[in-house]
C-alpha cells in the first residue's frame, strides 16, 4: 500500500485506523482536532499514541488539500484520503476497512476525539482479544459498563464495515454481535469522553485544571 504520509511499517502489527475525517461541525468555526493538548494538537497526539502500541496505523482524513494533513505528515503513518467524507462516519470506516491487507486478523478503531484514552488502554484493549478469544468485538467501556471507544474487531466482521453507508457509524454491526461483544472497562469516563462542542472542551479544561482533594 502506498503511504500517505512520511515512513514505512517496520512490522506487521495489527493495524490501529484512526477516524479524523469529519468536518467539527458542532464547533462553530474551530477544528477540534488542531485544538492542543499539553502543547500538541489532538490529531498528532492521537497518531503519537497509536504509533506507541503498532507500527501500522492508519488514518482517515477530509479530501485534500486540508491543514489536518500537517498535523502528522511527519509521523509515520498511513493519510486516508476519504474523498465523500461529508457523507459521515460510514465513509470513514468504508475507506479505512477497503486498505486491510488479506493477512489482517483484527484492527484497532481509536476516535480522533478522545482526549483521556492513552497507550497502556490501547495496550488492554488488545490484549483483551487474547484473553477472550471468542469474542468478534472488543469494546472499551465505562467502569459501569457503558459501551465507549476504541474497539477491536476481529476479521470475520471486515465486510460489514465495508459495506457501511452514512453517519451511524458500525451500530448495527455493534448491536448485531450479540455476545460476540466483549467489554474492555476503562477507569474514569474516558472510553465515552469525547469532545464536540467548545462547551465540551471549556468542562474538560475546567475539570484538568481543578486541585484534586
Amino acid at each position: 500500500m502506498a503511504r500517505g504520509c512520511a515512513g514505512d511499517i517496520l512490522a506487521r502489527m495489527m493495524p490501529v485506523l484512526i477516524l479524523a475525517a469529519g468536518a467539527s461541525s458542532r464547533m462553530r468555526g474551530r477544528d477540534k482536532l488542531s485544538i492542543a493538548i499539553d502543547g500538541v494538537p489532538l490529531l498528532r497526539r492521537q497518531a503519537k499514541m497509536a504509533l506507541h502500541v503498532s507500527t501500522d496505523v492508519r488514518i482517515a482524513l477530509p479530501p485534500r488539500p486540508h491543514p489536518r494533513y500537517d498535523l502528522v505528515q511527519d509521523l509515520a503513518v498511513d493519510c486516508i484520503e476519504v474523498t465523500d467524507a461529508a457523507e459521515g462516519m460510514g465513509a470513514s470506516l468504508r475507506a479505512l476497512f477497503a486498505t486491510l491487507e488479506s493477512d489482517v486478523s483484527a484492527a484497532l478503531i481509536l476516535l480522533g476525539d478522545l482526549p483521556d484514552v492513552d497507550a497502556d488502554d490501547l495496550r488492554n484493549l488488545m490484549t483483551a482479544m487474547h484473553t477472550h478469544p471468542n469474542a468478534l468485538i472488543w469494546r472499551c467501556a465505562t467502569p459501569s459498563g457503558k459501551a465507549g471507544h476504541p474497539m477491536v474487531v476481529a476479521r470475520d466482521v471486515f465486510d460489514d464495515f465495508k459495506a457501511l453507508s452514512g453517519d451511524s457509524g458500525g451500530q448495527a454491526i455493534l448491536k448485531a454481535a450479540g455476545d460476540a461483544l466483549y467489554l474492555v472497562p476503562l477507569k474514569d469516563e474516558r472510553a465515552r469522553r469525547d469532545l464536540d462542542t467548545p462547551e465540551d472542551w471549556a468542562a474538560w479544561e475546567a475539570a484538568r485544571k481543578k486541585p484534586l482533594t
